[in-house]
Parts: C-alpha cells; sequence; structure tokens
C-alpha cells in the first residue's frame, strides 16, 4: 500500500465512522485488494461489513444477482454489470453503500473496445441510488489493479461527502 492510499484509508476511516457509514465491496479485478485495504486499518469492522470477490460471469450473477442479460450484452467490464455489483452488494450485506469494480487488468484480456487498462466502478448507497465512472489506467497488472484500489477508496470518500450528515437523534 502506498502513502497516498493509507491518507485515503485513514480519510475514509473518519469519515465512515462520524457519517455513520458502513461499506462492502464487490470485486472482480482487484479480487479483493480493496476489502484487503479497507481492513488494514485497525477498527475497521466499525465501518466494514464484508467483500465480495466474484472473478467469474457465474459468480457475479450467483452471489450479486447480476444479470445474463447484463453479461451478454454489455458484458462483464461495464456500466451496467458494476452497478448491478453494488446493488447487490448492498441488497445482500448490511452495509449502507457499496462499491464494485470490473476491468481488464491484463496483461491478456484486452480489445480493441475495452483495451488493458480499462475498468468500470460503480459506488451504491442505500439511499441515493449509484454512480458509475470508466476508467482507462495505465502500466502493468500490478499498477492497474493498485491504481483501482485508489480510485476505489476515493470514490468512496467522495460519495461520503455528498450524502447528508446524519443528525444525532436528541430526546
Amino acid at each position: 500500500m502506498n502513502k497516498e492510499q493509507q491518507q485515503l484509508l485513514q480519510q475514509l476511516a473518519v469519515l465512515a465512522v462520524e457519517r455513520q457509514q458502513v461499506i462492502a465491496t464487490a470485486e472482480s479485478c482487484t479480487a479483493g485488494m480493496i476489502a484487503a485495504a479497507l481492513t488494514e486499518l485497525s477498527g475497521s469492522s466499525a465501518w466494514f461489513d464484508r467483500g465480495f470477490v466474484t472473478y467469474s460471469n457465474d459468480a457475479k450473477q450467483q452471489m450479486l444477482g447480476v444479470t445474463e442479460e447484463t453479461l451478454q450484452g454489455p458484458g462483464a467490464v461495464s456500466a451496467a454489470t458494476v452497478a448491478q455489483m453494488a446493488q447487490g452488494a448492498l441488497a445482500r450485506s448490511s452495509a449502507t453503500m457499496a462499491v464494485s469494480v470490473s476491468g481488464v487488468a491484463g496483461p491478456g484480456g484486452g480489445s480493441e473496445q475495452k483495451p488493458v487498462g480499462t475498468v468500470w466502478m460503480a459506488w451504491a448507497s442505500r439511499d441515493y441510488g449509484h454512480r458509475t465512472r470508466h476508467f482507462l489506467f495505465a502500466g502493468d497488472r500490478a499498477d492497474v489493479r493498485s491504481q483501482t484500489v485508489t480510485e476505489a477508496v476515493r470514490g468512496l470518500i467522495d460519495c461520503i461527502l455528498s450524502e447528508p450528515e446524519v443528525s444525532p437523534i436528541r430526546h
């Protein structure tokens, strides 16, 4: 984990606790690296619920409810797939928000339409829907996966900051 990731994770931890957010992950190309990064911090059990590693299409369908139509149409590396992955992670967890990723980390597997480095991410909240984003990362497999972790955490921070603050209940 690099210094930028450590700083982002510290920020995420503080915000998640302050805003009472609990996170789940749904990962394909990173195969659990985001969940591993989030749980590097002591006390992360206060704001991290679970992670789904759904590398195969069957796993995406069985564990997260991604539809056959989505996988056959836009494909596993698409906005539609990561949106369904994030929504599936929320539906199958106690989390209040989720991040999902699917991509082509390389060195093989790329195409003209989806070259190596192509990654789609989605962030979803129980109350405020989801957003997706496309990235084209440079570098080798390790670089693509590391950049994916960084942007996933950055996106979680952005999502928490865009959620309305929960006011404490006063009696």
